[in-house]
């Protein structure tokens, strides 16, 4: 990463600025926030700038100052930038991987997977830049050549969460820079090193000034002078339905194009006929891996009654194996939670929940000798209502509920009898029960055989129901929200 980044040291920390103009700089407020390491939260990783209102101001203009330009540039000049910066990035993996893991809390083989999906994204929309940007029609004139073309929209606002610090937002930015808009960038105040780390592999590509702009802080400084500022055209969001659904009302409000991706209640559902040590493979991957914190997470293996006290117990025999401790200590498997709030939270739903009467199996207990980090064993509840609080509403964490039922049809009754609809998979050996699943699942995204989280760059990612704005992120889908519509008739001149 480029030294301009670091503005001074404090104590030996690091101090970052935002980057605003294509300059590094610090806040107009002149205060800082503390960045620290989940697994050890003594450990300060470093000190990010406590944005305001006028950081953003000047971000925005700054954006809007560079958007024709850049609007207009040859597609061509801008994928060559996007695929330096995926040569940057991937001679950086492995440190950027580490300071995920640093920051976040993930395996080291979780944070440099991620950090090479950033570099995957990149690469993909350095070719997608390229391709064809509108569609050639017939006339009822057959003088008329009638045609589209896709522009871009302007400033768009990026507002990106923690649980992928990384590859959310090049998922997010990198589209956006690449059919021509400019941006202001709000990370996740959880998670902001990451944030300079893909900001900084753009600047170094060649990205022109104002193009790209970073302003870190909280969501109620930063966020909401953001979403409320008339220059910026649209806001793309990943975070809970709570400030999702008050980002819409605010941005909608004032003409703004939104675009949300939220949370999930994610359903295994493992058949009779599974082959049994691949689902509890795959449902503890889904359920556990990034210690559950992940919007496409596995929480309810819902499960065909006859195999239920078998598949529980192999499932609490393997979870009570993970292994739970510092993210870059070799064979850990289960990292902290995010911070303490998280937690505390998730260990207030497990209490609850036994306190409900639901049976916990396995797990957890905040471990003791884990003391300075934020830590939750994983847990398995078994019997679990389907209407309970627990079967109902996202965890995030590593939480998991087995729910019996009778047969295919009652088990994708159950997995759609909640709000969310993001992913879902199914464990079967019958082509036709997967493929009934394929029809009648109310989710986005939809695996035969594999865990539920997880997710490709090059395809379509987004959720029904509460899930989602209904729109769709990554792919070609990514063209459809940051681009605009234009239909030409073309007619010559009458002749002489």
């Amino acid at each position: 990463m480029t030294n301009t980044a670091i503005l001074n040291q404090q104590d030996s920390t690091p101090v970052y600025g935002n980057f605003i103009n294509g300059e590094w700089a610090a806040a107009t407020s002149g205060g800082t926030f503390e960045n620290r390491n989940p697994a050890r939260a003594s450990e300060v990783i470093g000190l990010f700038q406590s944005s305001g209102a006028g950081d953003v101001d000047a971000a925005v203009t700054a954006a809007d100052d560079a958007a024709r330009t850049w609007g207009e540039m040859s597609a061509i000049a801008r994928a060559n930038i996007l695929y330096k910066a995926s040569e940057i990035l991937a001679s950086r993996v492995n440190d950027v991987g580490r300071d995920l893991s640093r920051e976040e809390g993930k395996t080291l083989k979780e944070g440099i997977g991620e950090t090479t999906r950033a570099v995957q994204i990149l690469r993909y929309y350095a070719g997608e830049a390229q391709q064809p940007i509108g569609e050639h029609y017939p006339s009822t004139n057959p003088m008329t050549m009638l045609y589209t073309l896709r522009e871009p929209l302007g400033v768009v606002g990026i507002i990106t969460p923690w649980n992928f610090p990384i590859a959310i937002p090049a998922w997010k930015i990198v589209p956006a820079l690449a059919f021509g808009n400019t941006l202001v960038f709000k990370p996740a105040t959880a998670t902001p090193l990451c944030a300079v780390h893909l900001v900084a592999a753009l600047q170094e590509a060649g990205l022109p000034q104002g193009v790209l702009n970073l302003v870190t802080g909280s969501a109620g400084a930063v966020g909401d002078p953001l979403i409320k500022d008339e220059r910026v055209v649209a806001i793309s969001f990943t975070g809970s339905n709570e400030v999702g659904q008050e980002i819409k009302r605010v941005a909608s409000d004032r003409g703004a194009k939104v675009q949300l991706e939220l949370g999930g209640k994610n359903p295994a559902i493992v058949l009779a006929d599974a082959d049994i040590d691949h689902a509890i493979t795959q449902v503890i991957n889904g359920a556990m891996m990034s210690t559950g914190q992940k919007c496409t997470a596995t929480s309810r293996a819902i499960v065909d009654r006859k195999i239920a006290s078998e598949l529980t117990e192999r499932l609490a025999q393997q979870i009570g194996g993970l292994k739970v401790g510092d993210p870059l200590t070799e064979g850990i498997t289960i990292g902290p939670l995010i911070d303490e709030k998280a937690a505390e939270r998730v260990a207030g739903e497990i209490g609850r929940a036994k306190s409900e009467g639901v049976a916990l199996v396995t797990g957890g207990e905040r471990p003791e000798a884990l003391s300075d980090g934020h830590f939750v064993m994983p847990a398995l509840f078994s019997d679990v209502d389907p209407q309970s609080r627990l079967g109902q509403e996202e965890m995030f964490g590593p939480v998991l509920g087995v729910i019996p039922v009778d047969d295919v049809d009652e088990a994708i009754a159950v997995a759609n009898q909640v709000r969310y609809g993001l992913s879902a998979s199914i464990f079967t050996r019958d082509l036709g029960r997967a493929l009934q699943f394929v029809r009648q699942i109310q989710a986005g995204i939809v695996h035969v055989n594999s865990e539920t989280a997880g997710a490709e760059p090059h395809v379509p990612f987004g959720g029904y129901k509460g899930s989602s704005s209904y729109s769709r992120e990554q792919g070609k889908a990514a063209r459809e929200f940051y681009t605009q519509m234009k239909t030409v008739y073309l007619d010559p001149p009458p002749s002489v």
